[in-house]
């Protein structure tokens, strides 16, 4: 009996927008030509073949020697940092609000921790000009295929302009940190090493003693989640934007489809076709075994966005045993509601986040 199974598949969880996602947001394709036969022996499976293609695109309105670059495989750390090195002065020019209203005078830091699995953690902080009274630190968790040095930077920069100190890691696997481009091998690997960095950057002395407060986005909003929901003490309140407690039914392939890729990642975890589980609903999970959350929270989530249900960001909000909760839904907003939208939607966002913090912080 012969099978052939011939699709495009986009990835269910897309990756947010950024130079490190060459390698995992282009259309996979899977073609299968699979011969079967009863009591077929190891050696007679020739025949089974599987095929991915990553078409590579490129990057409009940069030069060929840093399309060349960027060409490059990035599945390890090494290439990605090359990458960031050679396109931070092409980033600064970028034709967006983020880059062209960028705040001056931000204090900036990188460094690099070791989690306790040996791998080396990308960190940046932003903090206020000299002389600027520090309100609390917001701790910032990226969405899939993100990384904190990208659309980021704009965003932390514009915060930190308002008296904030703002951090951010690269999860393991993206960005400049250890780890395969986009391998997830557990989600609560991810959650506990954010819970691990943060609590030695709450250590440092310009925001010991002051509110602290986890953001996350898209998928960052339910690692955000559900790190609150491990560690509730070691923080004074929630940000989500576009949390992907659920991805949206249009973003979810087929059924058939589904049950050979999830097959197809049990085999080969590191092909990067699709999450071996769903990470999304994890977070859920945790809301149906724990109290609802109980800290301050504020929800962002464009009202029209594709990726991410808006409905389980009013489930959220509805289940919240907080006596401090905001839910924002923003008329027409896709899910980059800090990234794609129009300037004055993306400067509304970013002044709903500062507002929300100035209220939390106005005692301190």
């Amino acid at each position: 009996m012969d099978l052939a199974l011939t699709t495009t598949f986009r990835p269910s969880i897309p990756p947010e927008s950024s130079l490190f996602h060459r390698k995992i947001d282009r259309p996979i394709i899977l073609r299968h030509k699979w011969k079967w036969k009863p009591q077929t022996s190891t050696s007679e499976t020739k025949g089974r073949t599987i095929t991915m293609a990553l078409k590579k695109a490129k990057i409009d309105g940069v030069s060929e020697a840093l399309n060349e670059i960027a060409s490059q495989n990035l599945d390890h750390a090494p290439a990605r940092r090359r990458v960031r090195s050679a396109f931070v002065n092409a980033q600064q020019q970028l034709d967006h609000i983020l880059f062209k209203m960028a705040p001056g005078d931000i204090r900036l830091e990188e460094w690099y921790e070791t989690n306790l699995k040996g791998q080396q953690i990308f960190c940046k902080s932003w903090l206020p000009k000299p002389g600027i009274r520090i309100k609390g630190a917001l701790c910032f968790s990226h969405g899939y295929g993100d990384t904190c040095t990208f659309f980021f930077e704009g965003i932390a920069k514009h915060i930190a302009a308002a008296g904030y100190a703002v951090y951010a890691i690269d999860h393991p696997g993206f960005g400049l940190s250890d780890g395969l481009h986009g391998y997830i091998p557990e989600f609560d690997g991810i959650v506990d090493n954010v819970n691990e960095q943060y609590v030695k950057i709450k250590s440092r002395p310009e925001v010991r003693g002051l509110p602290h407060f986890i953001f996350g986005q898209s998928m960052g909003g339910a690692i955000a989640l559900k790190a609150l929901l491990k560690e509730p003490r070691e923080w004074d309140g929630i940000v989500l934007v576009a949390p992907m407690c659920k991805i949206a039914e249009d973003m979810t392939p087929p059924v058939p489809l589904q049950k050979v890729l999830i097959f197809l990642s049990n085999i080969m975890p590191q092909a990067k076709i699709v999450p071996t589980k769903d990470l999304a609903e994890l977070a859920i999970r945790e809301f149906k075994k724990r109290k609802m959350v109980a800290s301050p929270m504020l929800i962002l989530h464009g009202a029209d966005d594709k990726v991410t249900d808006p409905r389980v960001s009013q489930y959220l909000y509805d289940k919240s045993s907080s006596s401090d909760k905001t839910l924002k839904l923003y008329d027409g907003g896709y899910h980059c509601i800090l990234e794609g939208e129009p300037d004055d939607r993306i400067l509304t966002v970013l002044n709903d986040i500062i507002s929300w913090l100035d209220t939390r912080c106005s005692s301190n």
